[in-house]
Parts: C-alpha cells; structure tokens; sequence
C-alpha cells in the first residue's frame, strides 16, 4: 500500500509532477520526493497539496478511505490547532512528557505547538492521529468532524 496518493491525485488531474512542483514553488525532485515517501512533507506544504486537490488530508496521506471534498483556503491558525493538540493530549490522559515519548518527540517541542508557537511538524501529527484517532484535517482546522472515518 502507498503511504500517500499524491500521485493518484495528480494523474486524476493528468498533472506532471513539475506541474504541481511549479504551483508549490520547489523543485521538481524534492515533490517527487514527498509523493513516493523518501521524505517527510512539511505540515504547512501538506496543507497547501490538500488544499490544491481540494481533499482531506487524511485521504491524501492515506490514513483513511474516506474522501471528502473539501474547497477553500486553510488558514494557519497556531493559536487553534496548539489549542486542539492540547485538549486530545488531555483526552488522552497524557502529559506532555508522556505524549512525548509515543510520539517520539521532545515534551519542549509538544509544548511550542501546545502554545502556539511552531506548526507541528507532520510525523509528529501523522503519529498523533494514528494514536488518538483523531483527523489531521480536524487538528489543522480544516473539518469539524474530529474522529478519521
């Protein structure tokens, strides 16, 4: 199974892979990097594929079947998504040091993006949603619906 489809995404719009390097504004050989999983994808850029596509992110990373159109621009907002990191860790009983070590990251670095102070960085978001549950769309403000469907 392909860890996301990017590249099922950009046949369905009979795109080249310089086409959507081009609207990212990076190179062709760092896009084709993310579309067959060598390296991770930046949160902020999945973002922008997701909203180029108009999909959930939760389909597009394949962590879910469900495809759901989703149209308009998403706007970063640190404030909400620290705010919503820090209710699903509670939910999930956990302190910062705790969450940390499932989720392989630093406690300090979990409470930048509890605090609004950084974007969480996408394996660390990946992991989060795969743990709790919880939509990636729904954590980055993009949906209401909060559970992966």
């Amino acid at each position: 199974m392909k860890e996301n489809r990017l590249e099922q995404l950009k046949d369905e719009r009979n795109l080249k892979s310089k086409d959507v390097a081009k609207y990212l504004q990076v190179y062709e050989s760092t896009y084709s990097e993310w579309e067959h999983s060598k390296i991770p994808i930046p949160t902020k850029r999945i973002i922008e594929l997701a909203n180029f596509y108009n999909v959930n992110i939760d389909y597009m990373l394949n962590i879910s079947k469900n495809r759901k159109v989703i149209k308009g621009k998403t706007e970063i907002d640190l404030i909400e998504i620290g705010n919503r990191l820090k209710n699903i860790r509670k939910e999930l009983g956990l302190s910062l040091r705790e969450l940390g070590d499932k989720l392989n990251t630093s406690f300090s670095a979990l409470g930048s993006y509890e605090r609004g102070e950084h974007l969480i960085q996408s394996e660390t978001l990946i992991s989060l949603c795969k743990l709790s549950n919880y939509s990636i769309d729904y954590i980055l403000n993009r949906d209401k619906e909060k559970y992966i469907k």
